[in-house]
């Protein structure tokens, strides 16, 4: 997190996330110092109509007239997909004028949105995404179909919004004391992003062996430019702890390492990392 010249990259989709997508992503932007670009994506499979079957006593003639039909509808539907993908960019480009950004790249993109954000991830710093898109955006207790795939595709670095934007002052980082979270905290540590905000350093595991582990990664965290650096050993199950301490501490943004376990481990036990998403009471910055 240490290139200014890479992407700060928010995917709208007009859902009512879109507006806090943006507002992170300025915010992000603004923090870093670095460009944004908004991007809106239409998949034409999602439009393509349904299989149709001409296996019947349908003559040549008639066939013909309603595969002609069909392509005419596909083309209607491509064009209306196209005005309402300008519409929604043009109302986020507003947006972030709003929020104090000016300078936003708008982006068209046609594809799937998987595929697209592999192709960009050489050029991506922040991913910032909401959690639902339109077809959850109504159901507070799911996630977007494609969110978990979409992040596990993408090592990189994603922000999940939830709710409406609210400036981050307290930040929680969720800690384990792996090899891959003592890396994520050397990021943090040399990013510009935290300045001047307050860390909540948070530890779920065994308390006899929190402190030392704690008093370390304390030292190292300094470089960010803290306000502030507190510290929290917890016990019991990890997502409850984790999100009961961001209720009780006022937590604006929860940072944690995402998928660290294998395809295999996570379908047998579980993934946290789609607990969190699911329980989260923050957004919550998935480091990669």
């Amino acid at each position: 997190m240490t290139n200014n010249k890479k992407l700060i990259l928010a995917c709208i989709d007009g859902s009512k996330l879109s507006e806090s997508v943006c507002d992170y992503a300025v915010w992000l932007a603004q923090r870093v110092e670095g460009p944004l670009k908004i991007m809106y994506t239409i998949d034409h499979h999602q439009e393509t109509a349904k299989e149709v079957d001409f296996s019947g006593n349908l003559g040549m003639n008639s066939r013909d007239h309603l595969l002609e039909e069909i392509t005419n509808n596909e083309h209607i539907r491509s064009k209306l997909r196209l005005k309402e993908g300008k519409n929604i960019l043009k109302a986020a480009n507003e947006r972030v004028i709003k929020d104090g950004f000016n300078n936003s790249t708008l982006c068209l993109q046609h594809g799937n949105l998987i595929e697209t954000l592999v192709e960009l991830k050489e050029e991506l710093r922040i991913l910032v995404i909401g959690a639902r898109g339109k077809i959850h955006e109504d159901k507070t207790d799911e996630i977007g179909a494609k969110l978990e795939s979409m992040i596990r595709s993408l090592h990189g670095h994603i922000l999940v919004t939830y709710n409406n934007f609210k400036t981050p002052q307290h930040i929680m980082i969720a800690y384990d004391s792996s090899e891959e979270s003592n890396k994520h905290i050397e990021m943090i540590a040399n990013s510009p992003l935290y300045k001047g905000l307050n860390c909540h350093l948070v530890y779920v595991n065994k308390k006899n062996t929190a402190d030392g582990l704690i008093e370390n990664t304390i030292e190292k965290l300094k470089s960010a430019q803290w306000a502030k650096i507190v510290s929290a050993s917890l016990q019991g199950k990890t997502e409850d702890e984790l999100c009961d301490y961001q209720v009780k501490n006022n937590i604006d943004l929860t940072i944690m390492g995402a998928f660290t376990h294998t395809r295999l481990h996570d379908l047998i036990l579980g993934s946290f990392t789609v607990r969190m998403l699911l329980n989260t009471k923050t957004p919550l910055l998935l480091l990669r």
